[in-house]
């Protein structure tokens, strides 16, 4: 159950079309980050061409959301960012007018490809980590590992950067600072861990970390921006200091063979992050044991025996988590975003469910390539309909 506090700050978010709320000059409390994190939602391309926009602003606001997670990124495919950073502009203002206590959160994932040489880096990007001023390309060889680690992961041509490389450090802070000017709130850096391999003192992180919050000192809307990645190791950590606001995982799902396509949750399942999340002093400058952290109902792919149980690793059913959990009938899905809500608050008080509302499908389920929590209608004839459900879970709580 959320404490009395937390409550207080979810009751007073603004209402439609009330003022920008005020800024958060140093950050937030511990109370005030949980109030954002207990209403966190996933809305994959919320800001950029995926969905009816007046639609996803009604849903999230029926369902009282306070986070929408993944708004805008690109996964590869860096020629088509500056298309996604002007729709994204467009859709954060559309949809701060209607909601305007509502972070958006964007992308900077672990992946670049050979199209990042079609972006031009600007000298601000560039000058703070060494490499002058004179816009040019970005050079995709400039920022892959030496050694080949990592290398064409993601496909031929698009690899994992190395942090420790200037010219990663500078893409990063560019893309930062680009969503920050585009409206949002919030920035995911994705698997930061297999970008590190050559900075085990997360200095490197820190110095990209530090200038994107330098940027959204004077620049974010409220002020700052809330950083976070996916941390297997338990967190990201330089000196004693946290250098993320939150942390993130996904859930981790467990197949129950004996109970066929259903799935449990379970503290110590492979490398699942209940009871993992490190302490420290967080950029907002209080100290905790355990940092808060979400749970996502994670995309990545479809095995090659799908629907089959015991395929091994993360595979849930054959399906990565998103695919397993449109694959289910509606009341199932109802019924197991209550538990898994239930289950994690009760295993471990740091941990937050951040609610499916928008995801892609790596494998179509009843036909359908993307994953809608809204309810059905003339405008989303697709919406699997867990808007009633996620509304009713954080009404509760």
């Amino acid at each position: 159950m959320v404490s009395a506090v937390l409550s207080v700050l979810i009751a007073a978010a603004p209402a439609t079309n009330a003022p920008a709320p005020k800024p958060w000059v140093e950050g937030l409390t511990r109370e005030m980050l949980e109030g954002y994190l207990s209403r966190s939602i996933t809305m994959l391309d919320l800001l950029t061409f995926t969905g009816e926009v007046n639609e996803n602003i009604r849903m999230l606001e029926n369902v009282r959301a306070r986070f929408a997670g993944r708004g805008v990124y690109v996964w590869g495919g860096e020629d088509q960012l500056a298309a996604r950073l002007e729709a994204a502009r467009e859709n954060a203002a559309r949809i701060h007018e209607a909601l305007p206590d509502l972070i958006l959160q964007a992308c900077a994932f672990e992946i670049v490809s050979e199209k990042v040489g079609e972006v031009t880096a600007p000298g601000w990007a560039l000058h703070p980590f060494g490499l002058g001023t004179e816009p040019r390309p970005f050079r995709y060889e400039d920022m892959v590992y030496p050694g080949g680690r990592g290398g064409d992961q993601w496909g031929r041509g698009a690899s994992v950067p190395d942090i420790s490389r200037p010219e990663t450090q500078a893409w990063f802070y560019y893309l930062g600072r680009s969503y920050i000017d585009a409206g949002c709130e919030a920035v995911h850096f994705g698997q930061v861990e297999i970008m590190a391999a050559n900075d085990p003192e997360r200095a490197h992180w820190d110095t990209v970390i530090t200038a994107v919050r330098d940027w959204a000192k004077d620049h974010a809307r409220r002020g700052w921006v809330l950083c976070d990645g996916h941390v297997p190791s338990g967190g990201l950590r330089r000196d004693g200091r946290l250098l993320l606001d939150f942390h993130s995982f996904p859930l981790r799902v467990k197949e129950t063979p004996e109970r066929p396509r259903e799935g449990v949750l379970e503290v110590g399942f492979i490398d699942s992050f209940y009871g993992r999340s490190q302490g420290g002093v967080t950029p907002s400058g209080w100290s905790c044991e355990q940092l808060p952290y979400l749970v996502e109902v994670d995309n990545w792919g479809v095995s090659d025996r799908s629907g089959e149980v015991g395929v091994g690793g993360c595979w849930v059913w054959g399906w990565d988590e998103i695919s397993w959990f449109a694959h289910q009938d509606e009341a199932y899905r109802n019924q197991w975003l209550r538990y898994a809500w239930d289950w994690v608050r009760e295993h471990d008080a740091n941990g937050w469910l951040q609610m499916p509302g928008s995801r892609t499908l790596a494998a179509r389920a009843a036909g359908k390539h993307w994953y809608w929590a809204n309810r059905p209608s003339v405008a989303v004839p697709s919406g699997f309909n867990q808007e009633a459900t996620i509304k009713a879970i954080w009404a509760r709580n």
